[in-house]
């Protein structure tokens, strides 16, 4: 029977996880913190009065017991779950640099949308395994921050804040500039008095603009905006101010508005190449063949090539989809030749910049994006080969496991941790048979819990799984075949960090 009103629904369907804890509900709050707790520097940024005392609380407490003392303040209620999401956000933003570039220690920002979707689509016994993982990632990219000089983010000089009406084209202006002060105020006035869209839009148009950091940006605007849209806009201007921060990043580069660098060539190439698209090219046709075109081109052609193939494409009428299409499967298929770091960018910058693509408003931009992916999935290939050697397998090659009975899950992932390939012949037999790609996804994402070490565990994960209901159905189970080759497999260790967390919240 359905419950009688809607504060009585909302309050079964969020009261309580399995194991009886709290997660996201009505919930008091954190205890107020003494102000010699609350000591900061004189010029750093201070958060929300409802979120600081946590944030706090967290940096404070030292790793080695911070899973066990926030566990605590969850199972007593005084912490949710929408509260811990922001509490990792806000503290790695307020804590690490992203310089001298967007990752290595900074993944601990980049990873918490990834961590929030895996709790969102794991079973309740498991929602906080993320969260907590997240939480002591943060501890470890803090202390290397630490080292690596203690950089803690300060104030916005308000002086230099602009008007509302002069916020979007100051920042405008100081994003083509490279301007950090400039931006930094700018940004700061745009979320005064701008909408979430709006500040979109505007960033987007640079996220993606350069290679550096292997596509880092605008994984951090794609996943800053939707962990804003879990939390509240009213944390928007300390997020957005790291995000300009991490978007200007040149380090050990001169100015790039003032030189012609490598990094910056395809971003300016492709500004110029959107006025040779065709006026109604969302109105085209979904074309298998013209998917396989250009998967079979990005396996060879350069960066301005790529783009190239794209903007032929549309003017001959073919769907955004389908060049979508072969984004995802390129992307996919190099994981297959090299399961290895860069590959895994190629992924999670696709899915960052079909994010983009998808949520901004403006037509030159969203043109932008997609030749930008274009142009970057060459640039991944050619930096992965300079790693080792590609192997020479193909996504569209792939071909389904010989059997009367399509195999076991348990039976793929543990294949997967001796021969890949045979792992993914038997996941594409398995979803081609007509079982159900969730039970696959739900089983690739327990293992990442169990077994994950590192952020990009979370991030390619997530982006994989998100990725495959984006892809046209007739691709759909070849790019999750594929992408399996950089999951985890039933043969690895389950992390002692598992037990921890089980443990505290047992506790």
């Amino acid at each position: 029977m359905y419950p009688a009103n809607r504060r009585l629904f909302l309050r079964r369907a969020t009261a309580t996880t399995a194991l009886g804890l709290p997660l996201i509900s009505e919930m008091p709050a954190l205890r107020s913190l003494a102000a010699a707790e609350l000591e900061l520097p004189a010029d750093s940024v201070r958060f929300d009065d409802g979120i600081e005392p946590l944030i706090r609380f967290i940096e404070q407490t030292p790793r080695d017991q911070v899973i066990e003392k926030v566990a605590v303040r969850v199972r007593e209620g005084q912490v949710s779950y929408r509260d811990m999401i922001a509490a990792l956000l806000l503290a790695g933003i307020r804590n690490i640099q992203p310089r001298p570039s967007v990752g290595f220690k900074f993944h601990a920002v980049l990873v918490v949308h990834s961590a929030h979707l895996a709790s969102l689509a794991s079973p309740a016994a498991d929602r906080w395994l993320p969260v907590f993982w997240a939480l002591d990632n943060f501890k470890g990219s803090q202390a290397r921050d630490v080292r690596e000089g203690d950089w803690t983010m300060s104030t916005v000089e308000e002086s230099a804040v602009p008007r509302p009406h002069q916020a979007v084209p100051h920042l405008r202006q100081a994003l083509e500039d490279w301007n950090e002060a400039a931006a930094d105020a700018a940004v700061a006035g745009l979320c005064r008095s701008h909408s979430s869209g709006t500040a979109f839009d505007v960033l987007a148009e640079f996220a993606a603009r350069d290679f550096r950091s292997i596509g880092h940006k605008v994984i951090y605007l794609a996943n800053s905006f939707r962990t804003l849209h879990t939390i509240g806009w009213q944390h928007a201007e300390p997020v957005l101010r790291s995000l300009v921060y991490a978007m200007l990043n040149h380090s050990g580069e001169p100015n790039p508005a003032s030189s012609d660098l490598e990094a910056d060539r395809d971003g300016r190439r492709n500004r110029q190449r959107v006025g040779e698209i065709r006026e109604h090219w969302l109105d085209g046709k979904q074309d298998s063949a013209a998917t396989a075109e250009l998967l079979s081109a990005l396996r060879d052609v350069s960066p301005d090539d790529a783009s190239r193939l794209a903007v032929e494409q549309l003017n001959q009428g073919i769907a955004p989809q389908s060049i979508f299409d072969a984004y995802f499967a390129a992307a996919a298929e190099l994981t297959m030749r090299q399961p290895a770091i860069v590959p895994l960018h190629a992924m999670t910058t696709t899915n960052a910049i079909h994010y983009a693509f998808q949520t901004c408003s403006d037509p030159a931009t969203r043109q932008f994006l997609l030749l930008q992916n274009a142009s970057f999935l060459a640039r991944f290939r050619t930096a992965a080969q300079g790693r080792g050697k590609l192997a020479d397998l193909q996504i569209d090659a792939l071909t389904p496991v010989e059997g009367e009975q399509p195999p076991q899950l348990s039976t793929v992932f543990q294949s997967l941790g001796q021969n890949a390939s045979q792992a993914a012949a038997q996941l594409l037999r398995y979803l081609d048979d007509g079982q159900p790609a969730s039970d696959a996804m739900s089983y690739a994402r327990r293992l990442i819990f169990l077994k994950g070490r590192d952020s990009h565990d979370y991030k390619y994960s997530s982006a994989v799984l998100e990725d495959f209901h984006a892809i046209s159905p007739q691709w759909r189970n070849r790019y999750l075949a594929a992408a399996l080759f950089k999951m985890r497999n039933e043969n690895e260790s389950t992390t002692s960090l598992v037990g921890r967390i089980r443990d505290a919240m047992r506790a």
